[in-house]
């Protein structure tokens, strides 16, 4: 032994829930095992041409910083993205970042001392916590259910948590992992907390072209009376399949934390290039490609749920937005099943020879199987989550019809390898 250990911070950091597994589903690939990927929001729709056509056309003949905040051209477009929706906002109310997950990271350090305290709806993206372990901040959660659709818990059960401590309120709305979306009386909830005790609301609103419902869509930056407690989260990664590009932004009208946000921007230096030139491309002239996409999600939103449900013992409720649920399985230990999916089952009955592309070359199908992300991962209170499973409806319906029949094919296997393991 030389001594040498890990720091604490590193010991606290979770591991993702959505990316754990990956060495076991890149083992099954190996194998010559076709991986149905329905465990992490990668959507498998095109990035938009005008996008792609931009990067192919860069005429820059060095590719330089850019500025801290992101180039202005690409902040004023997104001024007017943001009035469609009501949100009105100046280019320097604006701060471009290494996607949606660096605008949560430098909210966290600037508005929170270590120690300091967030509430979060729990089941909650998992990296809010990696990301408050990073800042030295502290996740609280209240619990939703799925037996009550995840909707946002009564005001006492949020006011049992707050103390000097307390210093945010983080949510996600339309929702991810559950895709639920808030309702005005729950924004106003929401508010009125914010405003009562002081509190900065984080909120992250990447799904907002999501929603499946009559319901309108409600920003934190549509509430009265907190506009300086608001800093908006979003990124482009889902709203034109462009997740590579590590484009996000953090919004806000408090003058303070912008400054201080700039401290952090100028010490990571600045946002990707490429990306920004992309994002900006993507922002003006893809109405038509958002309305396709829209209505691709309705139709692979019903066929999961409905797929879901048909399967004895398994339940999800009807997400409202964004492209996931949560589901409830008829296992003990879901991530247990999860990685026997990846490791022991192989689904080959019926099976058209065909090959599929892993790392670059041509592997023979010699079975298929599916993946998905434990969601105990999403909760921080013990023992939550262990029977239920976050499922990203981001592939093909066609694909998604074979993902719910190889579920329920492991699920009466696993069922049968458990009793089998217990005689």
């Amino acid at each position: 032994m030389n001594g040498l250990q890990i720091s604490i911070r590193g010991l606290e950091m979770p591991a993702s829930p959505i990316r754990k597994l990956a060495p076991l589903a890149f083992s099954a690939e190996e194998r010559g095992v076709k991986v149905y990927r329905l465990n992490i929001g990668q959507p498998d729709l095109p990035t938009p041409e005008k996008a792609l056509d931009a990067l192919r056309n860069i005429d820059r003949k060095t590719l330089e910083y850019s500025p801290s905040q992101g180039y202005r051209s690409l902040r004023k477009k997104l001024v007017d993205y943001y009035d469609r929706y009501q949100i009105k906002l100046s280019a320097d109310d604006i701060i471009i970042t290494a996607g949606g997950s660096e605008a949560v990271l430098f909210a966290f350090m600037s508005c929170l001392n270590p120690g300091d305290e967030i509430i979060v709806p729990e089941p909650a993206y998992a990296n809010y916590m990696a990301l408050a372990v990073s800042a030295g901040a502290v996740i609280r959660t209240v619990t939703t259910t799925i037996d009550e659709g995840f909707c946002l818990p009564k005001v006492e059960r949020f006011e049992e948590l707050i103390n000097e401590k307390t210093k945010a309120i983080l949510i996600c709305n339309p929702n991810n992992p559950t895709g639920y979306l808030y309702t005005q009386k729950e924004m106003n909830r929401i508010r009125d907390l914010v405003r009562k005790y002081n509190l900065y609301l984080f909120s992250d609103e990447v799904y907002r072209e999501y929603i499946y419902t009559g319901s309108p869509y409600i920003s934190a930056m549509h509430l009265d009376s907190i506009e300086q407690n608001v800093v908006l989260i979003d990124s482009v990664s889902k709203r034109y399949s462009e997740c590579g590009i590590r484009i996000g932004a953090l919004i806000t009208k408090n003058d303070e934390v912008r400054k201080t946000v700039m401290k952090f921007c100028q010490a990571r230096l600045s946002p990707p290039l490429l990306g920004q030139i992309v994002a900006e491309a993507s922002i003006e002239g893809t109405e038509e490609y958002s309305r396709a996409v829209y209505e691709e999600y309705v139709e692979r939103r019903k066929c999961l749920i409905d797929g879901v449900n048909r399967i004895e013992g398994c339940y999800t409720p009807l997400p409202m937005g964004a492209f996931y649920t949560v589901a409830q399985l008829p296992v003990d230990d879901a991530e247990a099943f999860c990685a026997w999916c990846l490791t022991d089952f192989c689904w080959k009955d019926g099976l058209t020879p065909e090959t599929f592309d892993f790392s670059g070359h041509k592997t023979e199908c010699k079975g298929e199987t599916i993946m998905m992300a434990p969601a105990a991962g999403f909760y921080t209170t013990p023992g939550m989550g262990r029977d239920q499973v976050r499922l990203a409806y981001v592939l093909c319906k066609q694909d998604i019809q074979r993902s719910i029949f190889l579920l329920d094919k492991a699920l009466k296997a696993y069922g049968g390898a458990i009793s089998k393991a217990g005689d």
